[in-house]
């Protein structure tokens, strides 16, 4: 065990993972002695897996609209509760393995660095090659070394800053990460992302619907953290709302108009223009130069269903009705 008193503990959260829960679990194994596995609804035995690899298992209640952020507080405080020295929180998404050596990294820059309420490092796809979708999540994950704005669901997190913003937001369905560490950055907390491997994920990704509903996702993230926290004076997710709503909604209402004037038409090549500067600009970062095309393209267009995604927050917003999560898989 990499803590011989105890002092480190993890979470993993779950729905319908299957063999790649039985895998996450038995990644944590190798260092951890105590785990929680907090499940909403799976119907495939993942249950069951768990209570065979001698893991405490929590099944959310059906009766309460399931977030990935009410499992993950919910495993928190039954971890803590029973295990009150832990100081350390490992939380990891069931869809995905922890790397070897991992924890061990983390746990050696927190303890070193009390400023910071996280640590979290490179996040991989398992399987980039199976298709365009995985290859474009696999980028995604290669975020900046060094001080960060924000985790992603795969993080070791300090159990006194977690509890000192009381956690993540129960009723997110999806950026309760950023949105959390947006309330310890408040505080004065910090967030590291380290060079160093941290996870394996299995996006199985393979459809175009799933890319679309994955972007419907976070678009409706960026509009109800905007709505949360975007009069604060870092004016939080306001670039991304603006963003969208400026490619997807304002954009193509000045091309229609456009059309009535044939000295507008011009306005028409916008889109293949910024997605060719895009391209260009990231030609050395993505390898092949078709990479860099397909990245570039998938940016501009994500913004079609991240602005349905803001809308769909607004409209519920407007009619009191509650999201229920968004699943592309």
């Amino acid at each position: 065990m990499i803590n011989k008193n105890n002092l480190i503990g993890a979470v993993v959260i779950g729905r319908n993972e299957g063999e790649r829960l039985v895998r996450c679990i038995k990644s944590l194994q190798n260092d951890l002695v105590h785990i929680i596995y907090v499940d909403s609804g799976s119907t495939d035995g993942s249950v069951q897996a768990a209570m065979e690899l001698d893991v405490s298992t929590i099944e959310l209640d059906l009766q309460k609209p399931f977030t990935a952020a009410r499992a993950r507080n919910e495993g928190a405080r039954v971890l803590t509760t029973a295990h009150p020295e832990i100081e350390y929180i490992q939380f990891v998404d069931g869809d995905c393995e922890v790397i070897s050596g991992w924890i061990q990294r983390a746990h050696t820059f927190l303890e070193s660095s009390p400023d910071y309420a996280i640590a979290c490092g490179r996040r991989r796809e398992r399987f980039p090659e199976y298709s365009v979708y995985n290859q474009l999540c696999d980028i995604e994950w290669n975020t900046p070394v060094g001080d960060a704005n924000a985790c992603g669901g795969d993080t070791l997190i300090r159990v006194s800053a977690f509890q000192s913003v009381n956690g993540y937001s129960d009723f997110l369905i999806a950026g309760e990460e950023p949105e959390m560490c947006f309330r310890m950055r408040q505080q004065g907390w910090k967030i590291m992302r380290l060079d160093a491997d941290m996870t394996l994920h299995d996006a199985a990704m393979t459809k175009f619907t799933q890319w679309w509903k994955r972007h419907k996702r976070a678009g409706h993230a960026y509009a109800e953290s905007y709505y949360l926290h975007g009069q604060s004076q870092e004016r939080f997710r306001f670039r991304e709302v603006r963003s969208n709503v400026f490619w997807s909604l304002i954009l193509p209402t000045l091309l229609i108009l456009s059309l009535l004037q044939p000295l507008m038409l011009w306005l028409l090549l916008v889109y293949p223009i910024q997605i060719m500067r895009m391209t260009a600009r990231d030609a050395k970062k993505y390898f092949p130069l078709s990479m860099s095309l397909i990245v570039a393209s998938s940016n501009v267009l994500s913004k079609f269903p991240q602005t349905l995604g803001i809308m769909t927050f607004y409209k519920n917003f407007l009619t009191g009705k509650r999201q229920k999560i968004i699943e592309y898989k």
